[in-house]
């Protein structure tokens, strides 16, 4: 075999083949699993390669097929009928093939999670990557820990009638509600049954950490949940209903300069737009050009007909200023920077804002860098 022959010896194969103690074999086994995965084969020598795969996987020896699932774990070059008889293996040999291997298909997944039990269920929930159809078989079929596992892993894919039936099953399992509510991102109607079930401390966290309906923010802000804080302009960056938010804030009385200058502030542009619009009886296309396109005085105009404080124009003329500044210079990678730059200049713009509402930017921006910083720290570990 021209590729294993340049790499190796033929005391390697042999030793495979042939060596006395499972130990031998095994270091061999592991040289040999390196060398393929390094090594660039041709149609041929790929063909060949597989063929020694496939002797490691029928060697009697546990710790030959284990170095042979952990090597090549994540390896496209193991033959699909390789890793479909490692995933019959005992656990030790099965779990990191199941765990990481990408020649495993979604159907494949399906079988294997309804008849391989509780540890196979594991190994395929934490996998890099999981589609709707594996997260709603491990939701029907697995046991605490496997669901436990997929909802903390937010490369899973969930269909929302799926987490709805999570907490259905799971209604009295701490650990799953805890692990759901701490994914990046939940449906609306998920995360508003889950702030009933949780406790305090995962509770804050949903709070803060994931959108929620205006009537529900509203309610929590006026204490109609106990023992329950929200910060309506995190919540403005969040919701994907801009309009029928700043309504109800309205109608609560709650759509205040204070929150309106907040929110531009941390670049929620979108929800500025429609408190202006509402607050001026404005349509919100004409409201977007008297902000954005209609000169200096277009600004002016439309917040004078919202009826805010003249002291604080010069406030919302640097938000703005500073939002178009930052979007001409090409923007920001994310959310998260823009936000942080936007904070960071009108900080830095004449103190014409209220003590309080600086006091309120000030805290923001220490909160999204201290973020942004344990973020960074998460990706490289």
């Amino acid at each position: 075999m021209a590729m294993t022959r340049s790499a190796l010896t033929d005391t390697d194969i042999r030793t495979l083949v042939k060596g006395e103690s499972a130990d031998e074999r095994a270091v061999a086994a592991h040289k040999i699993c390196r060398h393929i995965e390094k090594g660039v084969l041709s149609p041929e020598e790929r063909e060949q390669a597989q063929e020694i795969l496939r002797v490691m996987a029928a060697d009697a020896a546990e710790l030959v097929r284990r170095a042979l699932a952990v090597t090549l774990r994540d390896s496209p070059l193991v033959p699909h009928d390789v890793a479909m008889r490692l995933a019959r293996d005992v656990e030790s040999v099965a779990f990191p093939i199941l765990n990481f291997s990408p020649v495993f298909t979604d159907e494949d997944l399906v079988q294997i999670v309804r008849i391989g039990g509780p540890i196979r269920q594991v190994a395929i929930a934490s996998r890099p990557m999981l589609s709707q159809q594996v997260t709603t078989t491990i939701v029907d079929h697995g046991g605490e820990e496997a669901v436990r596992m997929a909802c903390a892993n937010d490369n899973a894919s969930f269909a929302e009638r799926t987490l709805q039936v999570v907490v259905e099953r799971f209604a009295k399992s701490e650990a799953v509600l805890t692990a759901m509510a701490y994914r990046k991102a939940l449906p609306l109607s998920v995360t508003e049954t889950l702030i009933t079930l949780v406790g305090d401390k995962v509770r804050e966290h949903l709070i803060n950490h994931q959108a929620l309906s205006p009537q529900t923010a509203l309610q929590i802000a006026l204490g109609a949940r106990e023992r329950a804080t929200i910060d309506l302009v995190d919540q403005a960056g969040r919701t994907t209903d801009a309009k029928g938010f700043v309504r109800h804030l309205n109608a609560a009385g709650r759509l205040s300069a204070s929150l309106l200058m907040r929110a531009l502030a941390n670049g929620h542009m979108a929800f500025f737009e429609w408190g202006m619009a509402e607050l001026a009886g404005v349509p919100h296309h004409r409201t977007w050009l008297m902000i954005h396109d209609a000169g200096s005085l277009g600004l002016k105009a439309i917040y004078e007909r919202a009826g805010l404080p003249a002291r604080l124009f010069p406030a919302f003329r640097a938000g703005i200023d500073t939002f178009h500044a930052i979007e001409a210079e090409g923007g920001a990678s994310d959310p998260e920077t823009f936000q942080e730059r936007m904070l960071q200049r009108f900080l830095t713009q004449p103190r014409t804002a209220t003590r309080e509402d600086m006091d309120y930017l000030l805290e923001k921006l220490d909160r999204v860098r201290s973020e942004s910083r344990v973020a960074g720290r998460a990706s490289v570990a």
